[in-house]
């Protein structure tokens, strides 16, 4: 009887992750429509409460609570490209809608609003479908030694979605009108389904059966993998941290621009495009910050030290209406997104070096736990911001003052994730993000 030895395992080149990470545009894509332009249009536009937007938008981060089931049903699948592009669409369908609820509320506000709970809804699933499936494809089919960089390049091209779309839809939306608004989103939707439809397709004939079974017999279902994460003592304080951190991040990242119109008198055009400078600003820091953990510090201290760096921005930007004018509004709001970045690199790197180096405890779940703290700590920030901004314009009387308040205690947020990233987060030297697979992870995308 003849042995059939199997070949050399084929991993994932730069090309290849740089092609899945299209679809990771495509998100950011239409996460800058839904959180920068449709929720600037319904604070200051359609006059509504802050706590509007911000209640549609935790919608679609507590439906993101279920991103460890949909990591745990891909596995069982075992193929992960169907699941990248039916997420992908469904989130381009949500989007669309959105915006068209956005403009029914103008003319009828209820209908709107009903309208807008379904569509945000569906970007929840679309996000938590296709982000979970891509991530944990590249997980299974790159080499342990590159996910580090495989993370950052997949962070960064998300972010440059968000930047791009953010800067060119606010180019395209003045002179605003409703019509307007509805054509830049659906172009914007469009063309985030073909940028995942090429994502997906590369990989469509993609499945290993062998390489996808959960940690756990699978008898015993998504519960006891569940069960069986929270019981590592170093994931449950990681998760915590990833909680603290995403909490202090998303309570600002809503109010920014309602912020920018109704103290600095910006355009929705002009608002959307600080946003994009804000974006910016957290791809250059990611950028940066990936380039030189290889070499200075830790993953822990890049994430601790950007934790510091934006909670001094934050307490710019709250001085901000009394130091200066729009330009040191956007010099601020750019400096806010560098250290925003860098505080991502940190602990997306010491994320990826924990669940390599131990993956028989299951590593798509863990990152599913990751993903939930984080959709948690979202939902929380982005209905906590608003509400807190309303509360505080409310017991003032001033919305400067009222933003102060904010701002400032985003900024304690801050401090606090950077506190927990010390004395919790595994002490990781950054040589788990390889420098030369920085290097690579860059380079290669170039090629």
């Amino acid at each position: 009887m003849s042995t059939v030895t199997p070949g050399p395992r084929t991993y994932l080149g730069w090309r290849s992750i740089a092609r899945l990470g299209l679809a990771q545009i495509a998100i950011g894509a239409v996460a800058a429509i839904m959180t920068s332009t449709l929720n600037r249009v319904m604070v200051v536009e359609l006059a509504l409460p802050a706590t509007v937007p911000s209640v549609l938008v935790a919608l679609h981060f507590a439906i993101q609570m279920s991103r460890a089931r949909f990591g745990f049903d891909s596995d069982r699948s075992g193929r992960r490209a169907p699941w990248i592009l039916g997420g992908a669409l469904v989130l381009a369908v949500g989007g669309l809608l959105a915006a068209v609820a956005v403009a029914v509320a103008a003319t009828a506000l209820w209908w709107g609003m009903a309208l807008a709970f379904v569509a945000y809804a569906l970007i929840g699933v679309g996000m938590s479908a296709s982000g979970t499936a891509l991530l944990a494809h590249v997980a299974e089919e790159i080499e342990p030694r590159r996910l580090g960089g495989a993370a950052a390049l997949l962070w960064i091209m998300m972010i440059f979605g968000i930047a791009v779309t953010a800067g060119v839809s606010g180019q395209l939306l003045d002179p605003f009108s409703f019509d307007r608004l509805i054509a830049v989103t659906a172009v914007v939707c469009l063309i985030a389904s073909i940028l995942a439809s090429v994502a997906a397709w590369g990989s469509w004939r993609i499945a290993r059966p062998a390489l996808v079974e959960p940690a756990v017999p699978e008898q015993s279902g998504f519960r006891t993998a569940l069960a069986d994460a929270l019981a590592d003592k170093a994931t449950r304080r990681f998760a915590l941290f990833v909680f603290a951190a995403m909490l202090a991040y998303s309570a600002q990242d809503l109010i920014l621009e309602p912020f920018a119109g109704r103290v600095f008198g910006l355009t929705p055009g002009e608002s959307t495009k600080l946003g994009g400078t804000q974006h910016g600003g957290v791809m250059l820091g990611m950028l940066g910050a990936a380039l030189l953990s290889a070499r200075v510090g830790s993953l822990r201290s890049w994430a601790a030290g950007g934790c510091l760096a934006s909670a001094l921005t934050l307490i710019a930007l709250a001085r901000s209406p009394v130091i200066g004018g729009p330009a040191f509004l956007q010099a601020t709001v750019f400096a806010l997104g560098v250290a925003n970045g860098v505080f991502a690199v940190g602990a997306i790197g010491s994320m990826m070096a924990m669940t390599a180096a131990d993956q028989t405890r299951g590593t798509g779940i863990r990152l599913g736990v990751y993903g939930a703290a984080q959709a948690i700590a979202y939902g929380v920030g982005s209905l906590g911001g608003g509400v807190a901004s309303d509360l505080t314009i409310a017991a003032f009387g001033d919305p400067v003052r009222g933003y102060t308040a904010v701002f400032a205690g985003e900024a304690v947020l801050f401090i606090i994730a950077a506190a927990m990233a010390i004395a919790s987060t595994p002490a990781m030297r950054s040589s788990v993000l390889r420098r030369a697979d920085a290097g690579e992870a860059i380079l290669g995308a170039m090629r």
